[in-house]
């Protein structure tokens, strides 16, 4: 098996860092999808360096490989969810959210992350779209070469409702910036269930060539609802078995449970993901003919 299971911090939130790593650890995750936010390694309080410093050395002893998301809802605005955006009409608000994650490149080469990952945000009212995507693209170029300085790759999602909300909108994303080596891709599995025209194993097959980071939770076509493994739509084996086969691409990131809205429940979910997943992995031996005797 090449898929390297990771849980996310933001379906964690209830736990210390520290709790939540050894927690994940010992249920036999590869990875975690660690969430820069307030109760979580703090982008924004003092002293990061020693605190990332600290993270490290705790991601090191336990084994844990990390992708830093940068998806917190109000580390930069107690008052607006995921604001001020890339798309921010206020071009200084815009400027935050790239220190924000030039921030985050640094802390994922102090980590020895495999990713950074972002997302565009939601395109504002009145705003026509050929604006909208210079913005992103002018507020990227700095995390861009930031992310080929520390050679760690910066993973923009598809996310349903923003102006980068399939893959199409990525690849058009790749054309304005002039293809830049360090873009690469966030392929979330439950947002292909809900808004691609493919299949979400489809997908994953299309994707591999930019993929960088994986998130994978259950959904259902149409709504916006990350779920617990079955509990939406979702053909599990042969997603799984399209994740496995990425590692003879040279895909070795993670693949990241993402149920940010499931803190409550977390440790218990933690469990109850990881199970389900390897229960379903394809075995590699039934793909092969019996030999003939």
């Amino acid at each position: 098996m090449t898929i390297r299971f990771g849980y996310g911090t933001n379906g964690l939130t209830d736990l210390r860092l520290d709790d939540a790593l050894g927690l994940l650890a010992d249920l036999g995750y590869d990875g975690v999808g660690l969430t820069l936010d307030h109760m979580h390694l703090d982008p924004l309080a003092p002293d990061l360096a020693t605190r990332t410093r600290h993270v490290a050395d705790r991601l090191g002893r336990l084994g844990l490989g990390v992708t830093i998301e940068t998806g917190a809802r109000y580390v930069l605005d107690p008052r607006r969810k995921h604001g001020p955006s890339l798309l921010d009409p206020d071009p200084e608000a815009r400027a935050a959210r790239t220190r924000l994650l030039l921030r985050a490149v640094d802390v994922a080469a102090d980590l020895g992350a495999h990713a950074v990952h972002c997302f565009s945000g939601i395109t504002p009212p009145e705003t026509p779209p050929d604006t909208a995507w210079q913005r992103l693209t002018d507020a990227l170029a700095p995390v861009l070469d930031a992310a080929a300085r520390t050679g760690v790759p910066l993973a923009i999602e598809p996310e349903p409702g923003h102006l980068l909300a399939t893959l199409s909108d990525f690849h058009h994303l790749r054309v304005l910036s002039g293809d830049p080596e360090p873009l690469g891709l966030t392929l979330d599995i439950g947002h292909c269930q809900c808004l691609e025209p493919a299949a979400p194993v489809d997908c994953v097959r299309a994707a591999a060539p930019w993929l960088r980071h994986v998130q994978i939770e259950d959904m259902r076509r149409g709504v916006h609802e990350h779920l617990p493994f079955g509990d939406g739509e979702i053909d599990f084996p042969p997603v799984l078995d399209a994740l496995d086969a990425l590692g003879d691409t040279g895909y070795r990131g993670l693949t990241v449970v993402e149920l940010p809205r499931h803190s409550h429940a977390g440790p218990e979910l933690a469990r109850a993901s990881i199970e389900f997943l390897r229960d379903r992995i394809p075995s590699k031996s039934s793909k092969r003919a019996t030999p003939c005797r």
